[in-house]
């Protein structure tokens, strides 16, 4: 019983956060353009400056485990390729089928993930997640794309090279952790009067990711194939994690890191997900209900992994 409470203690004040998000929004405090620029500055401040900070400041040579890497980027390109299969077995369409595979294997690891991460591991945890997340981010990004792309390669979509560029080269997240991973790789110091800056600045950082989270929830975000979402979901927060833990395990992964590795692998899809749907010309109905239903549902999902990992002893 007592494990139990340890678990819900890290878990639920995470979506307790996302649940206040999703009150301000029905209260009026939150509209739609309030959300609109909360999410830019999320997207271009706070969060660049969160993974920059934790990383930098991070011992890389006690918190990057090549090991680890490996056996998530293994977990996620199996999920895309057999997701991504079934969706050309089964016969969905075009839109449909990358919408489908983005939402199986692209997880929101910047703002759930890193959260439940820090809540269970503490400071050493968000250092090992957020130097995974700086590896981890440009290769979800690429296969994100490839998976709206490649079922519409005989269409007439065509995207601008400044648009491709977006994707990868001007990602602050992207910038942000590898700029992080070169620092805390060469141990370069921070001047004591930035070091209080960003502690202060990366404070709110997660919990704005969270509220935004909450503020984007809405009925209408279901209306896209029920069916098609649950599977998505349920491959998403719960086959990929253990698919991930199984590949760890057999990497000879165990402790924090194999909790870490399985956390990240089973966060919810990746709320950007919707938006380059809609900028692919993909589903973007069925990418807002997986993105719905695999963050509703991975409160449970979280719960039962954390208790497993602690209850077996890994």
């Amino acid at each position: 019983m007592h494990l139990l409470i340890d678990i819900l203690l890290i878990v639920l004040p995470v979506f307790l956060v996302v649940g206040l998000g999703f009150s301000l929004k029905g209260s009026g405090l939150v509209d739609a353009e309030f959300l609109f620029r909360l999410n830019r500055l999320i997207y271009y401040v706070a969060l660049p400056a969160l993974l920059f900070y934790k990383i930098a400041t991070a011992d890389f040579s006690a918190s990057f485990d090549p090991r680890l890497l490996l056996g998530m980027v293994v977990s996620i390109c199996t999920v895309f390729l057999c997701s991504y299969g079934y969706t050309v077995l089964r016969g969905y369409s075009p839109e449909a089928r990358g919408a489908f595979t983005q939402g199986a294997f692209r997880g929101n690891l910047a703002y759930v993930g890193l959260a439940i991460a820090f809540n269970a591991y503490g400071v050493e945890g968000f250092a090992i997640a957020g130097i995974l997340v700086g590896f981890l981010v440009p290769l979800l990004n690429a296969l994100a794309v490839l998976s709206l792309l490649l079922p519409q390669r005989q269409t007439n979509h065509s995207f601008s090279k400044a648009f491709w560029a977006s994707q990868f080269v001007f990602n602050p997240l992207i910038i942000a952790s590898f700029v992080g991973i070169i620092w805390s790789f060469f141990n370069l110091p921070l001047p004591q009067v930035v070091d209080r800056a960003l502690d202060i600045l990366t404070g709110m950082s997660l919990p704005l990711a969270l509220i935004s989270i909450g503020a984007s929830f809405s009925p209408r975000n279901l209306r896209g194939e029920v069916v098609k979402a649950v599977l998505a979901s349920g491959i998403k927060i719960v086959w990929m994690p253990l698919l991930t833990a199984f590949i760890l395990l057999l990497l000879g992964i165990r402790g924090m890191e194999l909790g870490v590795g399985v956390v990240l692998a089973a966060s919810p899809t990746a709320t950007a997900a919707y938006i380059m749907a809609q900028q692919l010309k993909s589903d973007a109905e069925l990418s807002g209900s997986i993105i719905m239903l695999s963050t509703l549902l991975s409160v449970f999902t979280y719960s039962a992994a954390l208790f497993f990992l602690r209850y077996s002893g890994l």
